[in-house]
């Protein structure tokens, strides 16, 4: 009986001349993998690849899998700066060259989490693959960019930079935030999806209604960006009580994207709200 497999990789990036690591996830590694589907899942900030949902989702899903550090995140090399987001999108250009020269592999669908989900958005609007792909989760996903201003007001110290001491896959990380590296943050174009987001592509947006670190309406943002478009359908999923890690809550978000996947693959999905048979209730 073919059984799932897990293998470490580390991808080389001339970038910064360093290795962004990364697990794949292979339901039949026995077979050719030459113009397989696979899908990609992104972490948030100060993420990592196992970090929340994303590892309980790869052991899930029904379809081979690929999560990473982006730079300067747990196990990849490379420097991390608030600032960087167009440095992310750089490294999921070289993860998705990596895995189609290397295997084969054509990106079916992109997970992503807060940053990474604005990451994998933004990909799909300006990549020749991210045009192919067949569907997106976007997962507490932000979209006033500039709304990170208020989570650093009046946190400036007298070194011209505020730091925070934060604990990342139980190791110790020490952040230093410029106030250049919000002017460059806001200025981030989420609005892109709006006219470059590929028409045929599938798209659930999940947020927490107690989201202290992206407001829910982001969510609404997002839904109306893209629920007008044809032949993709997007949907949105609300969760009440949940924050924006949707703390005590993961596995109900891998179990709501495993019932839109399904749905997804049986053509039952239309433009709306998405309520699971899982734990829904009224």
């Amino acid at each position: 009986m073919a059984t799932r497999k897990s293998t470490k990789l580390r991808i080389p990036h001339s970038q910064d001349d360093c290795e962004l690591v990364g697990i794949l996830e292979q339901l039949v590694p026995e077979e050719p993998t030459q113009g397989r589907k696979i899908a990609m899942i992104l972490h948030g900030s100060l993420g990592h690849k196992d970090y929340l949902f994303q590892k309980r989702l790869a052991q899930r899903f029904p379809m081979d899998s690929f999560r990473f550090d982006f730079r300067g995140n747990h196990e990849s090399g490379g420097k991390r700066t608030q600032s960087g987001i167009g440095r992310d999108v750089e490294d999921l250009v070289v993860v998705v060259s990596y895995l189609r020269s290397t295997y084969g592999y054509e990106i079916d669908v992109v997970v992503g989490h807060s940053r990474g989900s604005v990451v994998g958005i933004y990909w799909m609007c300006t990549s020749e693959e991210g045009q192919r792909a067949r569907a997106m989760v976007n997962v507490s996903g932000r979209y006033r960019m500039d709304r990170i201003h208020k989570i650093y007001k009046g946190q400036w110290d007298a070194k011209g930079y505020y730091e925070r001491t934060l604990t990342v896959a139980r190791q110790t990380v020490v952040e230093r935030v410029y106030p250049e590296d919000l002017v460059t943050f806001s200025q981030w174009n989420t609005a892109i999806v709006w006219d470059k987001f590929p028409a045929q592509v599938d798209v659930l947006t999940m947020h927490g209604l107690h989201d202290k670190t992206v407001p829910a309406y982001d969510a609404v943002l997002y839904s109306r960006a893209l629920g007008a478009r044809t032949p993709g359908t997007h949907n949105l999923h609300l969760i009440d009580e949940a924050d924006h890690n949707f703390t005590n809550r993961q596995d109900e978000v891998v179990d709501c994207i495993l019932e839109w996947w399904d749905a997804l693959n049986q053509r039952r999905l239309k433009t709306g709200i998405f309520m699971t048979g899982v734990r829904g209730k009224l």
